[in-house]
């Protein structure tokens, strides 16, 4: 067990590390959850700093969650040494998910982060690089006809526990278990998304919208 405690400490304390906090610093100390939305994520980034900072963000926040899928669970620490009753998967997607909580509740920053989207597609991306392109696809897709990009992320985050059940069960139960825990996890982090939503105050990208009229605009 001190295996999987230090290695899901270490791969929470790389998720705390947030892309828009660092990627503001360096310009100068910019703080996006003092603006927009509030959200330290790559949406609120765009909105409010634009794309080159957005885009630093975002990669910033992919490659917590693919270090601590990819590069964590196999480190040798040798005053925790591998631990031969710990399963290497979940051993795995413990520290995946511990990225992915790091970058909603980051120790650093009074555990207000941002929605975890970005780090769970990079735990994915090691997990089962197969699902990134149906991820990105449903995640356009809804994007396109809805103009909700929060939607748009809880839509692609719930399609992948569907889509395992669908084609890689009982195999791939673990993942399974991961992605369904995670994609219940990210329509709750979304709750204030859901309430603006229902009042008619979210904000919506009609200019993505391929249905979208005049009037809407």
């Amino acid at each position: 067990m001190l295996e999987l405690g230090v290695k899901f400490l270490i791969s929470y304390f790389i998720g705390s590390l947030m892309g828009a906090l660092i990627v503001g610093r360096l310009r100068g100390g910019v703080d996006i959850r003092e603006m927009g939305s509030g959200n330290a994520g790559g949406t609120n980034a765009l909105r409010t700093q634009g794309m080159l900072f957005a885009i630093g963000v975002v990669i910033i926040d992919i490659g917590k969650g693919y270090i601590g899928a990819g590069i964590v669970p196999g480190l040798e620490i040798p005053f925790a040494p591998a631990d031969p009753a710990i399963s290497r998967e979940w051993l795995t997607l413990s520290c995946a998910a511990a990225a992915v909580f790091g970058h909603v509740w980051p120790v650093y920053h009074r555990f207000q982060g941002g929605k975890g989207a970005a780090t769970l597609v990079g735990t994915f991306i090691v997990l089962g690089p197969g699902l990134i392109l149906p991820i990105v696809l449903v995640w356009a897709w809804v994007l396109v006809l809805s103009g909700y990009v929060g939607l748009s992320t809880m839509a692609a985050a719930t399609a992948v526990p569907i889509w395992l059940a669908v084609t890689r069960l009982p195999e791939d139960q673990p993942l399974f278990i991961y992605s369904a825990i995670m994609a219940a996890y990210v329509i709750r982090w979304h709750r204030a998304n859901i309430q603006r939503m229902r009042e008619g105050t979210e904000h919506r990208n009609t200019r993505l919208m391929i249905f979208s009229s005049k009037r809407q605009q």
